[in-house]
């Protein structure tokens, strides 16, 4: 049986999975809007991702016997002056993501919920794995600055990502 304090710590944790999954929805429209359709591939890998990672959370503390209450999801921000501001967002939300993963193990640490910790390391790997793709795209986004063929070239190989649905825990 989950702990009411994991509970709760689970369940604000899946309105932030969802709440990506919506920012890179309204990130993909951007990018839909732009005719970069590599950058939407990528956006929309990103969306799949993020919902994977909700559910995943979801079913966890429905397995553990806990009961998921979904509050309101945040509206995402939709404006953006170029791809390479929208990466720099990219990557700060996920560093903030890292953030509350860690503070989610921290719960896990606090209430002793060894189950917990064992499910959330997989988290812990993924935020990694997370912040290093999209550390590469705005590296190579710097590196491009404005250079439109560049761009496209960039947008081409975007569009070569594939979704792998992950095993999560």
């Amino acid at each position: 049986m989950i702990s009411e304090k994991m509970e709760k710590a689970f369940l604000d944790q899946i309105n932030k999975e969802l709440y990506s999954e919506y920012l890179y929805l309204s990130m993909k429209a951007y990018f839909a809007k732009l005719n970069l359709n590599g950058f939407v591939n990528w956006m929309d890998i990103q969306v799949q991702e993020e919902h994977a990672h909700g559910m995943g959370m979801f079913d966890y503390v429905l397995e553990r016997g806990g009961e998921v209450v979904l509050e309101a999801i945040e509206k995402p921000e939709n404006d953006w002056k170029s791809p390479l501001d929208v990466f720099k967002h990219v990557l700060a939300h996920e560093q903030f993501v890292t953030e509350r993963i860690n503070a989610l193990v921290d719960v896990a640490e606090e209430t002793k919920d060894r189950a917990a910790m064992l499910f959330l390391n997989w988290y812990v790997k993924e935020q990694v794995e997370e912040e290093a793709s999209v550390g590469a795209v705005l590296a190579q986004l710097e590196l491009i600055g404005d250079d439109k063929l560049a761009l496209l070239a960039l947008d081409k190989e975007l569009a070569q990502r594939q979704f792998n649905k992950p095993v999560i825990g």
